[in-house]
Protein backbone atom coordinates (compact mmCIF):
# COMPACT_ATOMS: atom_id res chain seq x y z
CA UNK A 1 0.00 0.00 0.00
CA UNK A 2 2.97 2.23 0.83
CA UNK A 3 4.48 2.22 -2.67
CA UNK A 4 0.95 2.35 -4.38
CA UNK A 5 0.93 5.31 -2.80
CA UNK A 6 4.07 6.50 -3.20
CA UNK A 7 3.80 5.78 -6.69
CA UNK A 8 0.44 7.68 -7.10
CA UNK A 9 1.99 10.68 -5.21
CA UNK A 10 4.87 10.52 -8.16
CA UNK A 11 2.51 10.40 -10.55
CA UNK A 12 0.71 13.37 -9.45
CA UNK A 13 3.64 14.90 -9.28
CA UNK A 14 5.10 14.40 -12.31
CA UNK A 15 1.69 15.46 -13.69
CA UNK A 16 1.60 18.63 -12.24
CA UNK A 17 5.21 19.52 -12.97
CA UNK A 18 4.14 18.76 -16.15
CA UNK A 19 1.54 21.08 -16.16
CA UNK A 20 3.31 23.73 -14.83
CA UNK A 21 5.94 23.23 -17.27
CA UNK A 22 3.53 23.38 -20.21
CA UNK A 23 1.72 26.11 -18.85
CA UNK A 24 5.05 28.17 -18.97
CA UNK A 25 5.77 27.83 -22.21
CA UNK A 26 2.00 28.45 -23.56
CA UNK A 27 2.51 31.91 -20.94
CA UNK A 28 5.93 32.00 -23.43
CA UNK A 29 4.63 31.04 -26.18
CA UNK A 30 1.62 32.86 -26.20
CA UNK A 31 3.99 36.51 -25.69
CA UNK A 32 5.22 35.08 -29.08
CA UNK A 33 2.24 34.56 -30.84
CA UNK A 34 1.06 38.03 -30.13
CA UNK A 35 4.39 39.78 -31.21
CA UNK A 36 4.53 37.46 -34.53
CA UNK A 37 0.44 38.79 -35.01
CA UNK A 38 2.17 42.79 -34.87
CA UNK A 39 2.30 43.95 -38.67
CA UNK A 40 5.63 45.35 -39.07
CA UNK A 41 5.59 49.21 -39.70
CA UNK A 42 5.97 50.03 -42.79
CA UNK A 43 9.36 50.89 -44.23
CA UNK A 44 10.91 53.86 -44.15
CA UNK A 45 11.94 56.07 -46.96
CA UNK A 46 15.47 58.05 -46.69
CA UNK A 47 13.83 61.58 -47.24
CA UNK A 48 12.60 60.01 -43.00
CA UNK A 49 15.30 62.26 -41.86
CA UNK A 50 13.55 65.79 -42.41
CA UNK A 51 10.64 64.22 -40.27
CA UNK A 52 11.53 67.08 -37.63
CA UNK A 53 10.03 70.62 -36.41
CA UNK A 54 6.85 71.34 -37.91
CA UNK A 55 7.08 67.82 -39.92
CA UNK A 56 7.63 65.51 -37.24
CA UNK A 57 4.42 63.82 -38.59
CA UNK A 58 6.09 63.61 -41.81
CA UNK A 59 4.93 60.16 -44.03
CA UNK A 60 8.29 58.79 -46.04
CA UNK A 61 7.40 55.55 -47.04
CA UNK A 62 9.68 53.32 -48.96
CA UNK A 63 7.14 52.62 -51.38
CA UNK A 64 6.86 55.25 -54.30
CA UNK A 65 3.60 55.23 -56.06
CA UNK A 66 2.96 57.22 -58.98
CA UNK A 67 0.19 59.90 -58.32
CA UNK A 68 -3.26 59.17 -59.54
CA UNK A 69 -4.21 60.20 -63.16
CA UNK A 70 -6.94 62.68 -61.26
CA UNK A 71 -8.11 65.40 -63.49
CA UNK A 72 -8.65 68.77 -61.68
CA UNK A 73 -9.38 72.19 -62.73
CA UNK A 74 -6.75 75.24 -63.85
CA UNK A 75 -8.53 78.90 -62.61
CA UNK A 76 -9.24 79.19 -66.35
CA UNK A 77 -11.50 76.36 -66.18
CA UNK A 78 -8.97 73.91 -68.31
CA UNK A 79 -8.23 70.38 -67.30
CA UNK A 80 -5.21 69.20 -65.65
CA UNK A 81 -3.20 66.61 -63.98
CA UNK A 82 -0.06 65.80 -62.23
CA UNK A 83 1.76 64.66 -65.61
CA UNK A 84 1.21 68.15 -66.52
CA UNK A 85 4.17 69.01 -64.12
CA UNK A 86 6.39 65.84 -64.72
CA UNK A 87 9.98 66.66 -64.52
CA UNK A 88 9.58 69.54 -61.86
CA UNK A 89 9.42 68.56 -58.17
CA UNK A 90 6.28 69.45 -56.83
CA UNK A 91 4.14 70.57 -53.65
CA UNK A 92 0.85 69.66 -53.75
CA UNK A 93 -1.13 71.05 -51.35
CA UNK A 94 -5.02 70.51 -51.04
CA UNK A 95 -6.78 73.11 -49.13
CA UNK A 96 -10.11 74.78 -48.52
CA UNK A 97 -12.19 77.78 -46.82
CA UNK A 98 -13.66 76.28 -44.67
CA UNK A 99 -10.44 74.35 -42.91
CA UNK A 100 -8.52 77.58 -40.78
CA UNK A 101 -5.40 75.31 -40.65
CA UNK A 102 -5.76 75.41 -43.96
CA UNK A 103 -5.68 79.11 -44.41
CA UNK A 104 -3.05 79.56 -41.31
CA UNK A 105 -0.41 77.50 -43.80
CA UNK A 106 -1.08 78.73 -47.25
CA UNK A 107 1.57 82.25 -46.45
CA UNK A 108 4.60 79.32 -45.67
CA UNK A 109 4.11 77.95 -49.05
CA UNK A 110 3.68 81.19 -50.68
CA UNK A 111 7.16 81.99 -49.02
CA UNK A 112 8.30 78.91 -50.31
CA UNK A 113 7.41 78.95 -53.74
CA UNK A 114 9.13 82.54 -53.41
CA UNK A 115 12.54 80.91 -52.33
CA UNK A 116 12.48 79.05 -55.25
CA UNK A 117 11.75 81.42 -58.08
CA UNK A 118 12.14 80.18 -61.73
CA UNK A 119 13.78 76.67 -60.56
CA UNK A 120 12.76 72.96 -61.13
CA UNK A 121 10.33 73.43 -58.17
CA UNK A 122 6.17 73.73 -58.51
CA UNK A 123 4.27 75.14 -55.39
CA UNK A 124 0.44 73.68 -56.32
CA UNK A 125 -2.44 74.23 -53.69
CA UNK A 126 -5.27 73.00 -55.39
CA UNK A 127 -8.53 73.98 -53.60
CA UNK A 128 -11.39 71.47 -53.11
CA UNK A 129 -13.74 73.82 -52.08
CA UNK A 130 -17.46 72.40 -53.67
CA UNK A 131 -19.28 75.18 -54.07
CA UNK A 132 -19.36 78.52 -56.75
CA UNK A 133 -19.18 80.91 -54.01
CA UNK A 134 -16.46 78.59 -51.47
CA UNK A 135 -14.64 79.04 -54.91
CA UNK A 136 -14.52 82.82 -56.01
CA UNK A 137 -14.05 82.99 -51.58
CA UNK A 138 -10.68 81.01 -52.43
CA UNK A 139 -9.68 82.79 -55.62
CA UNK A 140 -10.21 85.95 -53.63
CA UNK A 141 -8.10 84.10 -50.94
CA UNK A 142 -5.45 82.58 -52.69
CA UNK A 143 -4.40 86.43 -55.04
CA UNK A 144 -3.05 87.84 -51.91
CA UNK A 145 -0.66 85.24 -51.41
CA UNK A 146 1.59 85.70 -54.41
CA UNK A 147 2.78 84.18 -56.48
CA UNK A 148 0.70 80.70 -55.53
CA UNK A 149 -1.43 79.97 -58.62
CA UNK A 150 -5.51 78.62 -58.02
CA UNK A 151 -6.43 74.98 -59.24
CA UNK A 152 -9.55 73.60 -58.54
CA UNK A 153 -11.40 70.41 -57.49
CA UNK A 154 -15.22 71.01 -56.72
CA UNK A 155 -15.58 67.08 -56.24
CA UNK A 156 -13.48 67.17 -53.53
CA UNK A 157 -12.48 63.63 -54.50
CA UNK A 158 -8.50 64.65 -54.48
CA UNK A 159 -8.45 64.18 -51.08
CA UNK A 160 -9.31 60.40 -51.09
CA UNK A 161 -6.79 59.75 -53.91
CA UNK A 162 -3.75 60.64 -51.98
CA UNK A 163 -2.20 59.36 -49.08
CA UNK A 164 -3.95 61.66 -46.43
CA UNK A 165 -7.17 59.66 -47.20
CA UNK A 166 -9.37 62.63 -47.01
CA UNK A 167 -7.76 64.57 -44.06
CA UNK A 168 -7.12 68.32 -44.62
CA UNK A 169 -4.87 70.18 -44.85
CA UNK A 170 -2.82 67.66 -46.96
CA UNK A 171 0.43 67.91 -48.38
CA UNK A 172 2.34 65.85 -51.28
CA UNK A 173 5.67 66.37 -52.41
CA UNK A 174 5.79 64.49 -55.92
CA UNK A 175 9.62 63.99 -57.41
CA UNK A 176 10.63 64.68 -60.86
CA UNK A 177 9.15 61.22 -62.19
CA UNK A 178 5.96 62.34 -60.70
CA UNK A 179 6.22 59.48 -57.79
CA UNK A 180 4.56 60.32 -54.37
CA UNK A 181 7.23 60.26 -51.96
CA UNK A 182 6.62 62.23 -48.97
CA UNK A 183 2.80 63.40 -47.46
CA UNK A 184 2.07 65.29 -44.60
CA UNK A 185 -1.70 65.61 -43.01
CA UNK A 186 -2.59 68.90 -41.09
CA UNK A 187 -0.47 72.08 -40.58
CA UNK A 188 2.81 72.78 -41.04
CA UNK A 189 5.40 75.60 -41.50
CA UNK A 190 6.45 74.69 -45.51
CA UNK A 191 8.85 77.97 -45.21
CA UNK A 192 11.02 75.82 -42.42
CA UNK A 193 14.40 74.53 -42.84
CA UNK A 194 13.53 71.59 -42.16
CA UNK A 195 10.64 71.81 -45.56
CA UNK A 196 13.33 73.44 -47.62
CA UNK A 197 15.78 70.91 -46.69
CA UNK A 198 13.59 68.19 -48.26
CA UNK A 199 12.74 70.21 -50.97
CA UNK A 200 16.22 70.55 -51.75
CA UNK A 201 16.73 66.81 -51.25
CA UNK A 202 14.48 65.86 -54.20
CA UNK A 203 15.64 68.87 -56.36
CA UNK A 204 19.39 67.09 -56.00
CA UNK A 205 17.93 63.90 -56.94
CA UNK A 206 18.59 63.39 -61.05
CA UNK A 207 15.62 63.86 -63.21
Amino acid sequence: MKGSKAAGIAIAGGLLAGALIGGGLVYVNRDAFFKAATPEPAAKSELARFATGSLTRLETLKATPMAPAYVFKTREGADATFADFRGKVVVVNLWAMWCAPCRTEMPTLARLDEAYPDSELIVLPINVDATPDGLADARSFIDVHEPLPLYSDMKFQLPFELPGEGKMPQTVLLDRKGRIRASFSGEADWASPEARALVDALLAEPA
